[in-house]
């Protein structure tokens, strides 16, 4: 098989990579997928990148049906509401990756579109968001991690994926277990993400505080255990999935970049799915349970439900 076209749902932080790293090579057979007034504003102003305005070929979901390759990077908390896109833009041929962080992202997708469309997947990416300008170091983005389910050796899907993205700035891992190496990319960013939020600092706090390395040991256990309870072990994190790209002391992952930005976060995607999946085989998940309700406070202070 051959990727001649590909679609991707999502132009944010993660979606912005590709479009960098694709725009050149595909022109034309690269599209967003958006409608309505996103669709309008998308076309009519493009995207930032890395201080480059890249201009876009957007389209529907109905107009980009049959795309070779789908590549979903909505926030976690839209999924649900794209589900219905995704199915408008996936054909018989049609291969799709989900770039969400999280664990559970292809099975929500392939409920519905059926997952022998799905080919695992995962972004490792230090990336800055600010309205239409997204802002990463593309030499040291380690990029995107992807595999078939229980399958060592590369498929032709994932043969057919790595020809796409040859001879690009877009790096990639062809993986042997992407189950377990997305469990390891998980746990960091349940142990990483989350304190920063709650404590509003940068990175480095973790080697220079022995409280936020606490803090991070304990969930990240918990991610350990709840794995280990599904038959996934986990529980050497020296894999390089369990490693966030090269950022300095004063960088702000994803979740703290909401709270700033006073945007929702993906806190569901990661305590609030903990805490499901916790209850579900059995094992306790108190540091995830108080993270949770603790960012979700920081969210309504944020919408200003209260503020004294």
């Amino acid at each position: 098989m051959k990727i001649q076209t590909v679609a991707v749902l999502g132009a944010g932080a993660v979606g912005a990579y590709f479009i960098w790293g694709l725009s050149e090579k595909l022109g034309e057979n690269l599209w967003v997928v958006a409608e309505g007034e996103r669709k309008a504003r998308l076309e009519k102003e493009g995207i930032q990148i890395n201080g480059r305005r890249y201009s876009l070929h957007v389209r529907t979901p109905k107009e980009a049906h049959g795309a070779d390759l789908l590549l979903i990077s909505t926030k976690y908390g839209a999924l649900r509401d794209m589900l219905e896109n995704v199915a408008m833009v996936v054909d018989e041929h049609t291969v799709v990756m989900s770039l969400l962080n999280g664990v559970d992202s292809e099975e929500i997708i392939g409920e519905r579109i059926g997952m022998e469309h799905m080919v695992y997947s995962m972004m490792k990416i230090a990336s800055e968001r600010k309205g239409d300008s997204v802002v990463f170091d593309g030499p040291s983005t380690l990029g995107v991690y992807y595999g078939e389910a229980g399958q060592s050796k590369p498929s032709e899907r994932m043969l057919a994926i790595a020809v796409l993205l040859t001879d690009t700035d877009i790096h990639f891992h062809m993986c042997e277990d992407i189950i377990r190496d997305i469990w390891y990319k998980y746990a960091f960013n349940v142990s990483k993400n989350q304190p920063q939020a709650i404590v509003s600092c940068g990175v480095g706090a973790y080697e220079d505080s022995g409280h936020m390395a606490w803090l991070s040991k304990k969930l990240q256990e918990e991610v350990v255990a709840v794995a280990a309870a599904k038959g996934i072990d986990i529980s050497s994190m020296e894999s390089d999935a369990g490693k966030g790209s090269p950022s300095n002391k004063g960088g702000r992952y994803s979740t703290l970049q909401d709270l700033d930005a006073k945007r929702h976060t993906e806190v569901d995607m990661f305590a609030g799915a903990m805490v499901r999946m916790g209850r579900e085989v059995g094992v306790p998940t108190p540091y995830n349970e108080f993270t949770y309700h603790t960012i979700k406070a920081l969210e309504e202070k944020n919408d200003g439900k209260f503020d004294y």
